[in-house]
């Protein structure tokens, strides 16, 4: 098969990639290993004490954003999957940043416009994906609330802050990862905080960043036209019965595939056949769009990963108002976000992101020599971030590699201005 260099990246059969990843990924992993087990001076992870934990998950299982093009090749999405179940009710309200209002989510009402098949609009959250949060809102309790005493069993603000990218399905997730969690609030509904989607960071923001969006016009038809990727894309529109000119990508197949088999729904046996090809190549799609470097990604997550900087600084701050920091930081994402955040810090493994899956920094102090630590989990596994020695990393270590991408919100209305600046 052809290939083709793009940018330092090279376009190879499918699996190739992954297992590249999957390889470097692991080796580091063994490494950490060996220095834990050889290193002069282990931590004694008895005298750590957990002081901060941030949680950012994507949201649960969902309706595709768009249906595929042949009427034949969809499934209906029948309303019945809306049911709520009880065990996931959790009183909520939404504000704005500063406790106003909730703003308007133009997202959501662009949603709202697709009917599917069957009656469903798309990317509503399903009774399978309420179940999913429920799920990963009682692992965070049994790790934080059960095992250790970190946590009121009862919802308490000034423990928690719960944030939420302002479209319903994420603001309905996170109510079910409360309940799982909390079981129930102490005094009336809970606050999830959310912004302006000019101004959300919680997400790569197109409509705020152009420069951004500069950089990947054209480049998602273009994807599909790359020599590795062509060819495969061929290979799933004839088994679906397609013809070549339907405007079809593995980003808008992989969305459907996934949708409808964590439903239980798939709607041709060609999307199973193929199913480890569609998700690499949906992956390999979104890299050639947003290419890998350090401004790309910058763009994508900095002010995420600032904001997340900015928690772990506070909370190591002596001087910083104890009433002003949060023992748990809970930020209810998607998939585009967890992306880009797992390749700046070096733990991408070139699969795409799961429904319900978490990202998960917890901070410690060691009680004698009062150093700061950093573990990171991914979908509940220790990761070895990129520049850390081990699964346990100094902080100083991982504000490291969290500076090269990070970004202050003055930096980066700099960098997403460039294009305008520059006439591209």
């Amino acid at each position: 098969m052809t290939t083709k260099v793009f940018r330092g990246r090279l376009w190879v059969p499918v699996g190739v990639l992954t297992s590249l990843a999957y390889l470097v990924h692991q080796r580091r992993v063994v490494l950490a290993e060996q220095r834990r087990t050889h290193g002069q001076h282990p931590v004694d992870r008895s005298l750590l004490e957990l002081k901060m934990v941030q949680v950012v998950f994507r949201h649960g299982a969902r309706s595709p954003l768009k249906s595929l093009p042949q009427k034949e090749q969809q499934v209906e999405w029948n309303p019945r999957l809306l049911e709520v179940p009880p065990q996931t009710q959790f009183d909520y309200i939404v504000t704005d940043l500063t406790g106003g209002p909730k703003p308007h989510s133009p997202l959501e009402s662009q949603y709202r416009k697709t009917v599917l098949k069957g009656g469903m609009f798309a990317g509503q959250l399903t009774n399978v994906g309420m179940w999913q949060m429920f799920a990963l809102g009682e692992r965070l309790r049994k790790n934080y609330v059960e095992d250790v005493t970190f946590l009121s069993p009862t919802f308490n603000p000034q423990e928690v802050f719960v944030r939420s990218t302002n479209i319903y399905r994420n603001l309905e997730s996170t109510r079910c990862l409360l309940a799982g969690f909390f079981r129930h609030p102490k005094e009336g509904p809970i606050i999830i905080h959310t912004d302006e989607a000019s101004s959300e960071v919680l997400y790569p923001n197109f409509q705020n960043c152009c420069s951004l969006r500069e950089r990947i016009r054209g480049r998602k038809q273009a994807a599909s036209l790359q020599p590795g990727i062509s060819e495969d894309l061929k290979k799933v529109k004839e088994g679906l019965g397609m013809a070549s000119s339907e405007e079809v990508d593995f980003i808008l197949l992989f969305d459907n595939m996934a949708a409808e088999q964590v439903h239980g729904l798939l709607s041709c046996p060609t999307l199973k056949r193929f199913t480890q090809m569609i998700e690499q190549r949906a992956v390999d799609t979104v890299l050639y769009m947003h290419s890998e470097d350090r401004e790309n990604l910058q763009m994508m997550v900095g002010p995420f990963l600032h904001l997340l900087q900015s928690n772990l600084l506070s909370a190591v701050d002596p001087t910083f108002p104890a009433g002003k920091t949060r023992k748990l930081y809970l930020y209810s994402a998607h998939d585009v976000t967890l992306m880009p955040l797992l390749m700046a810090l070096g733990i991408f493994d070139h699969k795409w992101p799961p429904f319900a899956v978490d990202l998960t920094l917890e901070l410690y102090q060691h009680q004698e020599s009062k150093e700061w630590f950093v573990q990171l989990y991914y979908h509940g596994e220790e990761q070895v971030p990129r520049g850390c020695p081990d699964r346990l990393c100094p902080l100083d270590q991982f504000l490291n590699t969290m500076s090269v991408y990070a970004l202050n919100p003055e930096k980066y209305h700099m960098l997403c201005s460039r294009a305008q600046e520059t006439g591209l």
